[in-house]
């Protein structure tokens, strides 16, 4: 077991008592060295723990069972004879369909808010959802990257003459003395609006992390808080879990997907590792 995405996909089962052995002892050492994944799995169990020991808002009085009981017109004991034993039946019946709808009155909060938590915030711009999708397909699998190199220079060319806006990657760790943080993977396309965007993936300490880049007459920013720094407006949205910031500068939009720190400032040194830019990631991190 390696990575927080394989962390993730195991956490309901490792909730429920079903890692047993060896594969425990690995999954509960990842949640004592990883903060993120450790903050997931609490508040995915106090979830569970809240729903196991959830109770009826609403008990109902003897007088209320009283007038139900005459409103159906249930009889006080059954009797034996052919008549009876239908009423009784037809008495069960009803009865089981009444707690049904009680059970579904009682969930129905908790599976809306389960839902509402899982759905992306409507805010979010439509170039914020797609990053955010193209990140997660290609996490698991169902978006290989079309070239492999870690080399910034060689993704840039390779972009050449297949989108209408240039692509150029910085490479900050050629700074001497700055220790290598991230690892470039490589690139790919992305259809965004009958059009392609550029997608460049990243891993920093078994995260990944997605650039997606796409001409600003094509992809605008917008919803989400909105965070200045170095007279630029961020746009971070939270969407499925992933935090997604957005933004435009000199003709380009740009989206930065990860599952680091509150706001994803941290996934920033792919392009501003610099020693002098920190003035410029500082804005981003959560006061």
């Amino acid at each position: 077991m390696s990575g927080c995405t394989d962390i993730r996909c195991r956490l309901n089962l490792y909730l429920d008592n079903e890692l047993q052995g060896d594969e425990r002892v690995e999954f509960e050492h990842h949640l004592r060295e990883c903060q993120s994944c450790r903050s997931v799995a609490q508040a995915e169990k106090r979830f569970l723990d809240t729903f196991r020991s959830a109770e009826p808002l609403y008990i109902a009085s003897p007088e209320l069972t009283s007038r139900v009981r005459s409103v159906l017109h249930f009889p006080d004991s059954d009797t034996a004879d052919a008549a009876g034993t239908s009423r009784s039946l037809r008495k069960h019946r009803v009865i089981a369909t009444i707690a049904a709808a009680a059970l579904l009155l009682l969930l129905l909060p908790i599976l809306i808010w389960r839902a509402r938590e899982r759905e992306p915030r409507s805010s979010a711009s439509s170039f914020a959802l797609m990053a955010a999708d193209a990140h997660l397909r290609h996490i698991r699998g169902q978006l290989p990257l079309e070239m492999m190199s870690t080399e910034p220079r060689e993704v840039s060319e390779w972009f050449v003459n297949k989108v209408d806006f240039r692509v150029k990657i910085p490479n900050y760790q050629e700074a001497p003395g700055l220790e290598k943080l991230y690892t470039m993977e490589g690139a790919r396309l992305v259809a965004y609006k009958n059009d392609y965007a550029a997608y460049v993936a990243y891993q920093m300490n078994d995260h990944p992390i997605s650039l997606v880049i796409t001409s600003d007459s094509v992809g605008q920013t917008s919803g989400g808080e909105e965070i200045k720094a170095k007279g630029l407006v961020f746009h971070y949205n939270a969407i499925h879990g992933l935090k997604v910031l957005t933004w435009s500068d000199r003709g380009l939009t740009y989206a930065l997907v990860s599952d680091l720190e509150e706001r994803g400032q941290k996934s920033c040194v792919v392009c501003h590792q610099d020693i002098k830019e920190q003035d410029f990631i500082a804005p981003l991190k959560p006061r």
